[in-house]
């Protein structure tokens, strides 16, 4: 009985562990190490921590102004002053952090390790800010919640983009977005409604509780270049492999927008010189000399245009962080709970990131990030309107606050997605120019930098104008802003535009060629 009971379990055993024996598998495989480094628990990991991120950052947002209070001793007309301080401190924190993370995490290839060194980071800066009674500890911790967010949205997103690939690249920073925006909708209203029921220590604990959450995610992590020792990669080549482990016979690799027009040409060869333009033009910027990455990427105009844009985005948004609590306090007699709800309109938008990031995929960055600017224009001008306490004022309000949403959700969703796109085309035009892992995390740390300075610009240009000019100033003085803004977008995001139509001249012209040769051919 003994006997066969023991054989039974031994049995048990060897299936539990995937019959290792027969299947050659090495007994230091991970456990769930298919489920673990797929790419949807990667995207959910990355997706988790952006909302804790944000989470930790927005639940104070309604706080603040009443904390400030009663916590630090803030006379009521230095709170507006200290608000823009210690909101600008998180991008400030950001600012230094971002382009530090990038270059390590492209350096030594690995991004798990940088995304749990960010744990201690973001855990500390929430112990500091819950205990803290002065100004100089609410400050350090900005700080460093700000570097912690340097890691998630430097480390996190070049984990991402080389987890799903370009082609696929613009829906998935909607998911990114989505997250984004969700955390910045719940966590205020949660913020406020925790704060007037259970008070300041509580809104800590569910940010407390978010972190382990986020832990739990990280720790799990398995990148798909680590889980290859176990796993065949079925012919995938992993988003930032050097162009020289490509077959000698590959097809040379051009832009998206001219892959198109080789296949074309590739397929008649009767026009070369055609394909010759198209090459010499798309080469005649190259630099032959060594550059680090980061200074390749930032002198294209292109990422110049893309960095003004998300700049612009982040001002929009962190604008109404600084002001909307004590507007809405000031004009409609709001409290903390008021004043969070007060956010779901601006932020409602999100549920459609994901769709903006298909049509982004399909149609290219340009015409959303011009879009996006465009429409934010009208609401903000609008802003002026709203002047005193009634139902209607605060609808009015509502519906502004949406369109300024929806418009800053479309060209986020439009910036992301630019940043990956244009780390990859400069791998691909200048191979080798990227590093070995190619330079998805010092692109996202120039996005990150752009973001920071946008929060740090609009956290005192927002808050200085309400102060000193009123509500109404700061809204048609932001609404000039991204008309301004929308104009180098349009000439150079995605490309310069003046280039795309002459590119779309000649693969328009190479289509009627094929059109002809093919006619030819069939009435021979």
């Amino acid at each position: 009985m003994s006997t066969n009971h023991g054989f039974s379990i031994r049995t048990i055993w060897d299936r539990l562990r995937g019959l290792s024996l027969a299947a050659k598998i090495d007994p230091k495989r991970p456990w769930l190490l298919e489920q673990r480094s797929s790419t949807c628990f990667i995207t959910a990991a990355v997706v988790t921590a952006v909302f804790v991120d944000i989470f930790l950052y927005a639940v104070i947002v309604p706080v603040f102004p009443f904390s400030l209070v009663d916590r630090v001793g803030l006379r009521e007309e230095d709170v507006q002053r200290w608000m823009s301080i210690l909101f600008s401190m998180e991008a400030i924190g950001l600012l230094i952090a971002a382009p530090i993370f990038g270059y390590l995490s492209d350096a030594i290839a690995n991004r798990r390790g940088p995304m749990l060194g960010g744990m201690f980071v973001v855990a500390g800066a929430s112990v500091m800010l819950c205990l803290a009674k002065t100004l100089p500890l609410l400050v350090v911790g900005r700080l460093l919640q700000g570097a912690s967010a340097g890691v998630v949205w430097v480390v996190g997103l070049a984990l991402l983009a080389e987890t799903v690939g370009q082609k696929r690249v613009g829906q998935f920073m909607g998911y990114i977005g989505m997250s984004n925006s969700i955390a910045a909708l719940l966590a205020p209203v949660l913020g406020g409604i925790v704060y007037e029921k259970a008070g300041y220590y509580a809104v800590f604990g569910m940010g407390f509780g978010m972190i382990v959450l986020d832990l739990v995610f990280r720790l799990s992590l398995i990148e798909k270049k680590d889980a290859s020792k176990w796993i065949p990669q079925r012919g995938r080549k992993p988003a930032g492999a050097s162009q020289k482990e490509k077959p000698q016979h590959a097809t040379p690799q051009f832009p998206p927008v001219l892959t198109r027009a080789w296949t074309t040409v590739s397929s008649h060869s009767s026009t070369p010189d055609s394909t010759s333009a198209i090459l010499n033009r798309e080469s005649k910027h190259h630099n032959p000399k060594k550059l680090p990455p980061f200074i390749i990427l930032l002198k294209s105009r292109r990422m110049q245009a893309a960095f003004l844009a998300n700049t612009m985005d982040a001002m929009i948004l962190t604008a109404f962080d600084v002001t909307l609590p004590l507007f809405v306090e000031d004009t409609f007699g709001w409290n903390a709970l008021g004043a969070g709800l007060a956010f779901l309109a601006l932020l409602s938008p999100c549920f459609v990131q994901p769709l903006f990031g298909m049509l982004i995929d399909r149609h290219g960055a340009k015409p959303a990030a011009v879009l996006g600017l465009l429409l934010c224009i009208p609401p903000w001008a609008c802003l002026r309107l709203i002047t005193y306490d009634s139902m209607s004022q605060k609808i009015l309000m509502c519906s502004l606050l949406f369109l300024i949403g929806l418009g800053a959700h479309l060209t986020l969703a439009a910036t992301m997605t630019e940043f990956t796109c244009i780390a990859s085309e400069k791998e691909d035009r200048q191979p080798g120019s990227m590093g070995s892992g190619g330079a998805y995390a010092q692109s996202y740390s120039l996005f990150n930098m752009s973001w920071a300075l946008g929060s740090l610009i609009g956290s005192y240009l927002a808050g200085g104008i309400c102060e000193k000019a009123g509500w109404g100033t700061m809204g048609w003085t932001y609404a000039i802003l991204c008309g301004v803004v929308s104009i180098p977008t349009l000439l150079y995001c995605g490309g310069w535009i003046g280039d795309e139509c002459e590119r779309r001249r000649e693969r328009k012209q190479l289509h009627n060629q094929n059109c002809d040769l093919e006619t030819r051919e069939n009435s021979v």
